[in-house]
């Protein structure tokens, strides 16, 4: 399936950005924030504003869109080395861009354990991370995967974002950092029906996110879940980037096959400044290519928000104080 891709116009785009260019840091009062952003993106044309919304609210909409031409900070600092936010940014034009986009799909939400909670989650390469397989890797392929979360409950696919949104703000100096996206409806349809009925089994335990494992030193498994469930119109898919560990040689087998079906199915995509990913996160897995690190302050630098439709159904891990960042 191929993925959407859009463009705004220049004078939307500068209509926009000058909308934005004298707004606070958003993330200190989210919620008014959202409801401005809410105001500053109805400047879209309404067929482009159709197009983001039908994307996030259609079950037939390809799970991968490619919104180009948005405004940008006019002034970046150093790409930070650490993989937390730049202290020395000044604008917040591109969180403005990220969490607009966001709005459009649902709720942006935080997890304790990624990125300590923040919204807003600075993507950059990380020298200590670079063969992680997490957001601060890149000597090695980041895995296809679906962003998951850890849940004392055993499941890592239920409470996890439906969306994410990506936003570039500095490109791979190289220009050899590539996002890769493959649909779940494209692997059924590849994958032989015994494969696909093997991974429609509870045959598969996913490992927690790099970042919680790093934490405590070890694998901590999901229970026995399927790999791909639901409708066979409309199938959803959960893999670890962390390691997905099949239970039986059948499942094994299925599960390389499935890895093998993502390679050759995927789109693929390289991220510029002024452009953001907004991807399903039930609807497809994505990895990421192998890329040079120079950790020299130039290097590629993202912006991520993990979102949720409604925040109802994972209201039992709210925290305290928060309403948006969970345990």
């Amino acid at each position: 399936m191929t993925f959407a891709d859009l463009a705004l116009p220049d004078a939307v785009r500068d209509a926009i950005g000058a909308a934005l260019r004298p707004l606070p840091d958003p993330t200190t009062d989210i919620d008014r924030a959202t409801a401005r952003l809410h105001q500053v993106f109805a400047a879209l044309p309404t067929d482009l504003l159709m197009d983001i919304m039908d994307f996030g609210r259609h079950n037939d909409t390809p799970g991968l869109m490619r919104v180009r031409n948005l405004p940008v900070d006019d002034d970046l600092p150093p790409t930070p080395a650490h993989g937390g936010p730049a202290p020395g940014k000044r604008g917040h034009v591109a969180e403005g861009v990220l969490l607009g986009l966001t709005g459009l799909l649902g709720e942006p939400i935080g997890v304790l354990t990624e990125k300590d909670g923040r919204l807003v989650h600075d993507v950059v390469p990380v020298r200590r991370g670079a063969r992680a397989q997490t957001n601060q890797g890149s000597a090695v392929f980041l895995n296809f995967h679906s962003d998951i979360t850890y849940d004392t409950i055993g499941r890592y696919d239920l409470a996890n974002p439906d969306f994410l949104v990506l936003n570039c703000l500095r490109g791979a100096p190289d220009d050899d950092a590539v996002t890769y996206y493959a649909d779940a409806r494209d692997l059924c349809r590849h994958l032989p029906e015994p494969v696909v009925e093997t991974l429609r089994s509870p045959l598969y335990r996913l490992n927690a996110p790099g970042s919680y494992t790093q934490a405590h030193g070890t694998e901590v498994l999901s229970e026995p879940v399927p790999v791909i469930s639901g409708a066979a119109r409309f199938p959803e898919i959960a893999v670890s980037a962390n390691g997905t560990r099949p239970l039986t040689r059948g499942a094994e087998a299925a599960l390389t096959a499935l890895q093998e079906a993502c390679r050759d199915t995927a789109d693929a995509v390289r991220l510029r400044p002024g452009e953001a990913l907004l991807i399903n996160n039930r609807k497809g897995v994505h990895g990421r290519s192998t890329f040079r690190a120079r950790y020299d302050g130039t290097d590629r630098w993202l912006q991520r928000t993990y979102i949720r439709r409604t925040l109802w159904p994972v209201r039992y891990r709210a925290t305290p104080g928060d309403r948006r960042v969970h345990y």
